[in-house]
């Protein structure tokens, strides 16, 4: 069972690969790159300041920390763990795939995936009802991963394993976050 799940894993990385062209090249690197992101998120905590002021946002800001540390550490002892190739240095995929960008670590699983859905999912949870459209939040670990498979970084099983823990995760921080909040923020 596991051998047909990495063959349906490869087949849909080389698909989704395969869509890439040298034109779209260079978008996707500045997409894949977290300091082309800082607009997004400099206008993201501008907005999250307004609606509920400083002193709250630089609390909400503590738990993404934490949030963000734990998350990455759980990925990279997956990655070490697991130690399963990056598509990009799989000797049987490099004439295959569109190899963009390389990296040496490990595959499983994404951080990038897994670091975005976790922020997207908490931030959902706790600000869902101040902003209306909040859910557009969760285009971005969408986008931001999708790089991934396209530069031929991640198998789409990496990307969607980071996507779970990143959510559960999210929702754990959500909790802890609702248990502490009222002893900071009474009322």
């Amino acid at each position: 069972m596991l051998e047909k799940i990495q063959e349906l894993d490869t087949s849909l990385l080389v698909y989704l690969n395969g869509l890439g062209s040298e034109t779209y090249d260079k978008f996707w690197l500045i997409i894949t790159s977290q300091l082309n992101w800082t607009p997004f998120f400099l206008l993201l905590f501008f907005l999250i300041y307004k609606k509920i002021g400083g002193r709250q946002t630089l609390y909400l800001l503590l738990f993404i920390a934490v949030l963000i540390a734990f998350t990455d550490q759980a990925c990279n002892l997956c990655k070490r763990t697991f130690e399963r190739l990056r598509p990009c240095n799989e000797p049987s995929l490099q004439s295959i795939i569109r190899i963009v960008q390389v990296r040496k670590s490990f595959s499983f699983f994404s951080g990038h995936a897994a670091n975005t859905m976790a922020v997207a999912t908490f931030l959902y949870l706790v600000l869902r009802r101040y902003f209306k459209y909040l859910g557009f939040l969760f285009l971005w670990p969408l986008i931001f991963a999708y790089s991934r498979i396209y530069l031929g970084l991640h198998y789409p099983g990496d990307i969607l394993s980071g996507y779970f823990f990143g959510a559960l995760f999210g929702f754990l921080m959500y909790l802890l976050y609702r248990k502490l909040k009222p002893r900071y923020f009474p009322g």
